[in-house]
């Protein structure tokens, strides 16, 4: 049975609550799976939705009435599923702050993601996001990379910064392997919380990583390399642009193993 449930502020939302904040673009959000009515990570989720709050509303919600909202979609949604977390606010997009600023938080919870097997193939395009470290809505340059990639033959698209640095993919984040250890792309990015998860664990299983510069000049059929995102720990990537990888199969499968060692909690 397919997943269809949207709250408001812990409630069931209607249409008539739900009117204006279609296509609004001045929020934030954050995406998580539900296994067994808890979640992986989700002291990170909330730091994710506090900080992001600070940035666009000057204010942030205390995580007790965040999490308050989530136990109640997960409970009336069942144990497994998709789950998004927005926070918005009124007064919304193209209106001044105000003293009487209030914040809302819209869930929504669908089926359980079914990531793509891979391995993938991505174009590279020339591509910052705004405001990098905040998952905020609105980024339609995403969906018409994703296109565009596919007509060119491509699974999606991985970003290359104004300096050349490749730094995450579209709905993704990037993580190599050169053989000894783990290389985590230095710029501009939104750190996922997948990401965070799998670096904490990776730490500590002992496993070597570093962050630095990736260029395409640096990959090789001698790296490794995957994307990850909320629905998965890693999928391995065959292809960047031009350049050909090695095979991700054991890359990907350490992280998976990682990210299995994360404890999960109950909001």
């Amino acid at each position: 049975m397919a997943i269809s449930l949207t709250h408001l502020n812990g409630k069931p939302a209607t249409a008539k609550d739900l009117a204006p904040l279609a296509f609004a673009g001045y929020a934030h959000f954050t995406a998580m799976q539900v296994r067994d009515r808890a979640v992986r990570g989700l002291d990170l989720h909330l730091e994710r939705l506090r900080r992001a709050s600070e940035v666009l509303f000057g204010q942030h919600l205390p995580n007790s009435r965040v999490r308050e909202y989530l136990r109640a979609a997960i409970d009336a949604g069942g144990p497994d599923a998709s789950l998004t977390c927005f926070v918005t606010s009124r007064p919304g997009e193209f209106m001044a702050t105000s003293p009487d600023l209030s914040l809302d938080v819209l869930i929504k919870l669908t089926d359980p993601a079914q990531p793509p097997a891979g391995p993938m193939a991505l174009n590279i395009v020339h591509h910052q996001r705004h405001l990098a470290g905040v998952k905020h809505v609105g980024e339609v340059t995403k969906t018409l990379c994703l296109r565009q990639a596919q007509a060119r033959g491509f699974d999606d698209a991985a970003f290359e910064n104004s300096e050349g640095r490749l730094s995450e993919a579209t709905i993704w984040n990037l993580a190599f392997w050169d053989g000894e250890q783990v290389i985590w792309p230095q710029a501009d990015i939104l750190p996922g919380v997948t990401m965070q998860i799998v670096t904490r664990q990776l730490q500590n299983l002992g496993v070597p990583q570093q962050t630095r510069e990736i260029r395409r000049a640096d990959l090789s059929e001698d790296m490794a390399g995957v994307i990850m995102n909320s629905w998965t720990p890693a999928i391995s990537v065959s292809r960047l642009g031009d350049r050909q990888l090695a095979n991700g199969a054991n890359f990907a499968q350490l992280l998976h193993e990682a990210y299995q060692t994360e404890p999960s909690a109950r909001p």
